[in-house]
C-alpha cells in the first residue's frame, strides 16, 4: 500500500500545486517530475522510521522532496540545501502554501546540514564535481549508517555518477528505471581520516590573467576561465572609465569581478550571484589575489537587493540554460535588473552567444546598446542607461 492509499495525508500535498516562483516560469518548465516521485517512493519505507532531525534534502529544486517527505511521512526537523537561492526561495513559498513551513531549515553545504543524518534524499546535479564534493561532504559528516537515496531523469544520467559515488561509499545499489527515471542508493560512507583536507574547493592559476582561482565544485566553469568572460576581459579597458564601483552580476567564481578590481586600484567591487557555491567561490577568489578588502560579494537572486538607479557600471556574462534546459528567460531577467539597477549614463558591459541576438532586446531592457566585439561565437556589447 502506498501513502496515497493509507492514511497518510496526501491530502496536504500535491506535486503539481508546486511553483518555479521567484525562478523563471514557462510551459516548458516545472517544479517537479517523475524523478521526484520515484526518489519519495523508494525512501518510503526508511522515512517512515525515520527520527526527528535525521533527514536531509539536497538539490531540491523547488521543494518536492522536502514537502513530499513531510506531507506524506510526517516527517519533521529536514535540513535541507540548495545551491540557487530561487529554489531555496521556491520552497519556502510552496511550503508556505502547503501549511509545511516549520518541517525544515535551510543550510550551507557543511557540517551542520549533514551532523547525525541518516538520510539524504538527493537530486542528482548535472555535474560529476558537483556530486563528488555533495558525496564527500555528506561521507564526511552524516552517520556512519546513512543512506544516500539519488535519483534523476535517465536522459541526465551515467554510470559516471556511479563511479563518482563510490569514490565516496563502499556500496551502490541501482533501482528499475520508472517513467524515464532511476534512483541510486548509496551506503558504506568511506568516512575520510579527521586530519584529510577536503577535496574541495579547487584551486588554478590562469598565466594570461595572473589570476589565483578558487572553485567549489558547483560554480560555473569551475577553477578555468570561461571564453565568454575571457573575451569580455579583453575589452573591459575603455569600460566606464569614472567609474568608482562595479557589480559583476552573475559572478560565478567572481573572475570579471577579481581581475577588474586588480587592474583599477580605485575600483570598488560587489559580486552577486544566487548560488551558493559560486559566491562561496568568488570571495575565496578575491581573497587568493589580495583583493578581498574591495569585493563584496552577495547572494541574490538577480539585482533584488539593489536600489533603482544606483549603480555607475555593471559587467555580465549570462548563463543561456536553466538547469538543463535551453531558456533565455534568465538573462532577460538579469538584464531587466541591469536596466533598473543602472543610474542615467550607467553602462552594462555584456558578453553572449552570438546565435542568441541579444541586442534588441538589451536596447529595450537597458538603453541604446551598440557592439563593441564579437566572434564566431560571441558578441560583447555595451547598453547605456539613458536619463
Amino acid at each position: 500500500m502506498g501513502p496515497s492509499e493509507g492514511n497518510y495525508p496526501w491530502h496536504m500535498f500535491e506535486f503539481e500545486s508546486l511553483r518555479r516562483y521567484p525562478d523563471v516560469e514557462a510551459p516548458n518548465l516545472f517544479a517537479s517530475d517523475a524523478a521526484d516521485r520515484l526518489i519519495i517512493d523508494e525512501a518510503g519505507p526508511a522515512l517512515l522510521d525515520a527520527a526527528p532531525a535525521s533527514v536531509v534534502v539536497i538539490g531540491d529544486d523547488y521543494g518536492a522532496l522536502t514537502l513530499g517527505a513531510a506531507a506524506l511521512y510526517d516527517v519533521t526537523g529536514i535540513r535541507t540545501h540548495q545551491d540557487d537561492l530561487t529554489g531555496e526561495l521556491a520552497l519556502a513559498n510552496n511550503a508556505a502554501a502547503a501549511d509545511l513551513s516549520d518541517v525544515y531549515s535551510s543550510h550551507a553545504l557543511d557540517a551542520e546540514l549533514l551532523a547525525g543524518a541518516s538520510i539524504v534524499l538527493l537530486r542528482l546535479p548535472r555535474g560529476l564535481d558537483a556530486l563528488d564534493e555533495i558525496a564527500e561532504a555528506i561521507a564526511r559528516h552524516a552517520a556512519p549508517d546513512v543512506r544516500v537515496i539519488a535519483g534523476g531523469r535517465l536522459k541526465h544520467m551515467t554510470p559516471t555518477q556511479n563511479e563518482v559515488l563510490l569514490r565516496r561509499f563502499g556500496r551502490v545499489d541501482v533501482s528499475l528505471a520508472r517513467q524515464k527515471s532511476r534512483v541510486l542508493l548509496a551506503t558504506e560512507p568511506r568516512r575520510p581520516a579527521a586530519e584529510a583536507e577536503p577535496s574541495w574547493p579547487r584551486h588554478s592559476h590562469d598565466e594570461a590573467l595572473g589570476l589565483e582561482i578558487v572553485a567549489h565544485a558547483a560554480a560555473f566553469a569551475g577553477a578555468s576561465v570561461d571564453m565568454g568572460a575571457r573575451m569580455l576581459l579583453g575589452h573591459l579597458g575603455t569600460a566606464a572609465p569614472d567609474a568608482g564601483t562595479v557589480i559583476d552580476l552573475g559572478c560565478g567564481t567572481g573572475v570579471l569581478g577579481t581581475v577588474l578590481a586588480l587592474r583599477r586600484p580605485g575600483l570598488s567591487v560587489l559580486a552577486t550571484d544566487q548560488s551558493a557555491a559560486a559566491v562561496a567561490s568568488a570571495r575565496e577568489t578575491a581573497e587568493a589575489n589580495g583583493v578581498g578588502d574591495r569585493v563584496t560579494v552577495v547572494r541574490d537572486d538577480g539585482l533584488s537587493l539593489q536600489p533603482d538607479a544606483s549603480a555607475e557600471f555593471i559587467v555580465l556574462n549570462p548563463p543561456f540554460h536553466i538547469g538543463a534546459t535551453v531558456h533565455t528567460g534568465t538573462a532577460m531577467k538579469l538584464f531587466a535588473d541591469s536596466g533598473r539597477v543602472l543610474a542615467p549614463g550607467g553602462e552594462l558591459w555584456t558578453v553572449w552567444n552570438t546565435h542568441l541576438g541579444y541586442s534588441s532586446a538589451l536596447t529595450r531592457l537597458v538603453g541604446p546598446t551598440r557592439q563593441v566585439g564579437r566572434n564566431d561565437k560571441f558578441t560583447v556589447t555595451v547598453s547605456t542607461r539613458l536619463g
